[in-house]
């Protein structure tokens, strides 16, 4: 027996509101300024230390590295993820103000070409020309609409600068002190394993999660992140050891 769809759905209305809360996250840059964050600094920082370690460094050689790694890389991210957005930003302000300018100077034109946008997006000759011009030319909703139908750009949704930097310096941080934590307890080869066994951990959980939040398979997504961080690892320790042979 088929369950009706109406039984189905216990409240639409808060999926809705949920998946528009992600949606604008993910326009706004935090999402994948924390992804990236979180990832490059459980990368970066293990990387730098099983180099240190694997040249012989001391516990104190490593902390310090690990902790200048982790204060210039979180800013490092943070500065990047600022200029991206708000070049991102202007950019598309940009597409808005030429086509406020151009609804005044030649609406004709601009109904023409939404219509005709409509049109191949699948709606019908009379359907898209009635869309077009149900909003009057002096109103932001028209503007918005045009400016999400032919271009793609949601004036809503440009973006926040500050958003995705600090989302991108407190994640980094976050990531960055997970394989250093041990270094302040133990050292050598114990510290050593801890380090990749908290960052291997941390990894499989975050990999995890974004692919299911993508509607993809956790355990494929956790075992890809885990996967580049031991080959990172691997290939990082190496030449660690090897330039502590070399140098020795």
């Amino acid at each position: 027996m088929r369950i009706p769809i109406a039984a189905r759905v216990d409240d639409g209305s808060a999926d809705t509101a949920a998946l528009r809360r992600k949606a604008q996250q993910v326009a706004r840059g935090g999402a994948r300024a924390a992804v990236l964050g979180i990832n490059d600094g459980l990368v970066t920082n293990l990387c730098l230390i099983l180099a240190i370690a694997g040249a012989n460094g001391t516990q104190s050689a490593v902390r310090l590295a690990g902790f200048a790694s982790l204060i210039a890389g979180a800013f490092s991210m943070a500065a990047g993820e600022w200029v991206s957005v708000r070049s991102q930003a202007e950019l598309s302000g940009g597409v808005l103000t030429e086509l406020r300018r151009l609804i005044g100077r030649n609406p004709k034109l601009v109904l023409d070409e939404l219509s005709s946008q409509l049109v191949e997006d699948g709606f019908g000759d009379e359907t898209a020309k009635r869309a077009s011009t149900e909003l009057p030319l002096d109103e932001d909703r028209f503007l918005s609409f045009t400016a999400r139908t032919m271009f793609g750009v949601n004036p809503n949704e440009l973006g926040s600068p500050f958003v995705a930097a600090g989302s991108s310096l407190a994640l980094f941080s976050v990531g960055a002190l997970i394989p250093l934590a041990p270094w302040f307890f133990t050292q050598g080869g114990v510290a050593e394993v801890w380090s990749v066994v908290l960052t291997a951990g941390t990894s499989l959980v975050v990999g995890g999660a974004i692919s299911s939040s993508s509607g993809n398979s956790a355990v494929r997504g956790g075992a890809r992140q885990l996967a580049i961080v031991v080959l990172a690892s691997a290939i990082t320790y190496g030449i660690g050891s090897l330039f502590g042979t070399a140098v020795s």
